[in-house]
């Protein structure tokens, strides 16, 4: 038996990295998944997205724990899409409980076209977000059961640094955006006993990082990357470290605890 028994997650980034992290995590504990992912490329970003076969490895790695997954490609830039996809879950899985706002792109690199490449950044990080609070709150509140949202920030939503190129400076203001989100959801939907709260991790090892692109600016030292380090002699988390962080936010041990701004960056915010 796990806390979270009985409980519905929707996650979205679901097929990859935290996404996937997340899903199976929060299944060992017991929930069932609502999972979304874009599953296709976008065009701005310099490195590969996930794909279907992602979003079928991670149906399986739920399944495998004994719980239920209904998991659809969607973009969370697309509202309606997104709204329908939760329609969909909760008509299989029959409630909601919990939301983990994951999906995220980012381009650190120069690029072609930076009015592109800071909009893209812009829609998904912050747009997308808004997109899938907004799809998850009638039934959230519906429900008459409290609930947790838990918004995937950055540390770079805490504390950005200095760069010329559009990916970076959208990032930031994106990530720093959706902690006004967190605090104003959080007063909104406290009444309703639904927490909200944003997490700040640092690096991660995902596809977002992981790449040929994010290598060759680190074997560069390039100026984008070289300010990002952390106190702890620990150069990257995986994204078990980050699900396990989430698993006890979203659970009932954590219940009093909303309107905040967690960092799980290896101490970079105090650098």
């Amino acid at each position: 038996m796990g806390n979270l028994d009985g409980k519905v997650a929707f996650i979205t980034g679901g097929a990859r990295g935290q996404g996937r992290a997340h899903a199976v995590r929060l299944a060992g504990d017991g929930a069932d998944i609502i999972a979304l992912d874009i599953c296709a490329e976008i065009d701005s970003m310099d490195y590969p997205n996930a794909t279907p076969a992602d979003l079928e490895q991670t149906v399986k790695l739920v399944e495998d724990q004994g719980r239920r997954i209904v998991a659809r490609q969607a973009d969370v830039r697309d509202a309606d899409a997104v709204d329908a996809i939760v329609r969909a879950g909760v008509a299989e899985l029959g409630r909601l409980d919990i939301v983990v706002a994951n999906a995220g792109i980012v381009r650190l690199s120069e690029g072609p076209n930076r009015r592109q490449i800071f909009r893209d950044i812009i829609d998904v990080n912050l747009i997308g977000v808004w997109n899938t609070v907004e799809a998850a709150i009638p039934t959230l509140i519906g429900g008459g059961r409290g609930g947790s949202i838990v918004i995937t920030s950055s540390s770079a939503g805490l504390k950005a640094t200095g760069t010329d190129r559009a990916g970076g400076q959208a990032y930031a203001a994106a990530k720093r955006g959706l902690v006004a989100l967190m605090q104003v959801w959080a007063n909104h939907l406290g009444p309703h006993s639904i927490r909200v709260n944003t997490i700040h991790p640092t690096g991660v090892a995902t596809g977002m990082v992981m790449n040929e692109t994010m290598a060759k600016l680190f074997e560069a030292n390039d100026e984008a990357l070289s300010a990002m380090q952390n106190v702890l002699p620990i150069q990257i988390l995986q994204p078990e470290d980050v699900a396990g962080a989430v698993a006890w936010l979203v659970s009932d041990e954590a219940r009093f605890i909303t309107g905040t701004a967690w960092p799980l960056d290896a101490g970079f915010a105090v650098r």
